[in-house]
């Protein structure tokens, strides 16, 4: 079983979140006599969550990091890794970039960090301190990657990630799992006639839920004739949702809002709605955008990051500038007012998804990105036909 080499994954915190939910796809599909995974995460674990790696032998582990700087963390990680010895540490995002000389030391011939997004506080990665350490890693990295094009792009020309430590990694979707809602089948969580704006994504100020209820209230408004029928679904949890939930009573619109808080039954949850709303102010490529085209559902989206690279403007969605309430009201009328539209995009929007992100694709590009990375460094027998084939 040891001459299986182990890929430690490191991230911020194991919970309810497109790149968590990714995360644990590639691991859970990734031929199991190839690679062995673990999970260590900086801060916290949701228990909940930890019940969709189905993949056996799989190890989670937390080292309970201080907010700061937390300097003793380095050493409880490099302790842990000289226990695993782990042949590839993967880690994710800005969060975790730092730890990659813990890793050197520890001895874990492969580094590889992984860009999904930003943080509210840099959502253009503009904050010179952070691209100082960004630099300051790159020696100690392998290869930096990015699940968008703009953000390899950025990683390129601002952070200087040079052409042989470089990828794009796109994010892919179970097609299967995400399908749209048969013309005879119920819709669940929601009433005939209803009209349900929705989203799904963690509760965090990197999302902008705010603005979204903001362009609820606004759409409400333009549309009085159809008010009653209106509703707004924030599907996720996080440290803002009783702030938007006190927001949605302080506005009247409590019995018209459902914020359920985090579920296991979210392809079900997709099908109930009519429009598919995304109003981050960064994002990398958005999965949780990409499982609602593969639904079938237009998507109203924000131009940051890798959203305008997912959705196609006036084709599967629309594209309208951050943190604009009257912006995304105007789109999201647009689908209200003209169903048959709304049902022409979701389907243009599920073809792109089946023609440029599936899962099998996803997984094998990770696969091989492990794949080169250990024969070139540790003299792995050249890898097994990719799960892709």
């Amino acid at each position: 079983m040891n001459d299986i080499p182990l890929i430690v994954h490191l991230t911020y915190a194991l919970d309810f979140g497109g790149m968590e939910n990714l995360m644990v796809e590639r691991i859970n599909r990734m031929p199991a006599e190839r690679y062995r995974h673990a999970i260590v995460c900086l801060t916290r674990v949701n228990p909940d969550f930890v019940k969709r790696i189905h993949k056996p032998g799989v190890t989670v582990h937390t080292l309970g990091k201080q907010p700061g700087l937390s300097p003793a963390t380095h050493g409880v990680l490099w302790r842990l890794l000289r226990q695993l010895q782990p042949a590839v540490l993967h880690t994710y995002n800005f969060s975790a970039i730092e730890y990659a000389p813990a890793a050197l030391l520890a001895g874990v011939p492969v580094r590889v960090n992984g860009a999904h997004g930003r943080d509210h506080t840099d959502p253009d990665g503009s904050n010179r301190k952070h691209n100082f350490l960004r630099r300051l890693m790159l020696p100690f990295y392998d290869v930096c990657y990015a699940n968008s094009a703009a953000m390899e792009q950025w990683n390129r020309e601002v952070i200087g990630v040079p052409a042989a430590k470089s990828r794009m990694l796109a994010n892919g979707i179970d097609a299967e799992r995400f399908r749209v809602r048969g013309d005879s089948e119920a819709r669940p969580f929601f009433n005939d006639g209803e009209i349900v704006i929705g989203t799904v994504g963690r509760v965090q100020d990197v999302k902008d839920h705010a603005t979204l209820m903001d362009a609820f209230l606004l759409l409400r408004e333009l549309l009085p004739q159809l008010r009653q029928r209106l509703r707004l679904a924030v599907v996720g949890d996080g440290p803002l949702l009783q702030q938007l939930r006190d927001k949605a009573a302080a506005a009247g619109i409590a019995d018209a809002v459902w914020l359920p808080g985090a579920r296991n039954d979210v392809p079900d949850i997709l099908r109930s709605f009519d429009v598919f709303a995304m109003s981050s102010i960064a994002e990398g490529t958005p999965g949780s955008a990409l499982e609602a085209m593969a639904s079938g559902l237009p998507v109203v989206g924000t131009r940051v990051g890798g959203i305008p690279e997912v959705i196609d403007n006036g084709v599967t969605g629309q594209l309208v500038p951050p943190s604009n309430a009257a912006a995304m009201a105007a789109a999201l009328k647009h689908y209200v007012e003209a169903p048959a539209l709304a049902r022409r995009h979701g389907q243009s929007g599920r073809e792109r998804v089946l023609r440029k992100y599936s899962m099998p694709a996803m997984v094998a590009g990770y696969q091989e990105m492990y794949d080169s990375l250990c024969e070139r460094k540790l003299k792995i027998r050249k890898p097994v036909p990719s799960c892709a084939e």
